[in-house]
């Protein structure tokens, strides 16, 4: 089975890696990051992948676009965990 990742961690590493990401370019670098078999939860969702996790995120504005086109972790995008 493969590993869960906390959907936090794909929010940090927007942070760690400081780049402009597309969405298709975020993938990837998830993809590079957890292996493309991860799966990936939240505090209200579980076995999600990373394009799943990604629309996820985005429905609930933890990411956005920015005037550039880039996603963005929106800034009130931590919950109590």
């Amino acid at each position: 089975m493969p590993p869960s990742i906390h959907g936090h961690d794909v929010l940090a590493l927007l942070e760690d890696l400081q780049a402009q990401y597309t969405r298709a370019t975020l993938l990837e670098a998830i993809h590079a990051r957890f292996g493309e078999e991860a799966r990936f939860h939240t505090c209200a969702a579980e076995g999600l992948t990373a394009a799943g996790l990604l629309e996820f995120l985005e429905a609930r504005d933890k990411l956005v676009f920015d005037s550039a086109g880039a996603l963005r972790r929106a800034p009130d995008s931590s919950c109590e965990h």
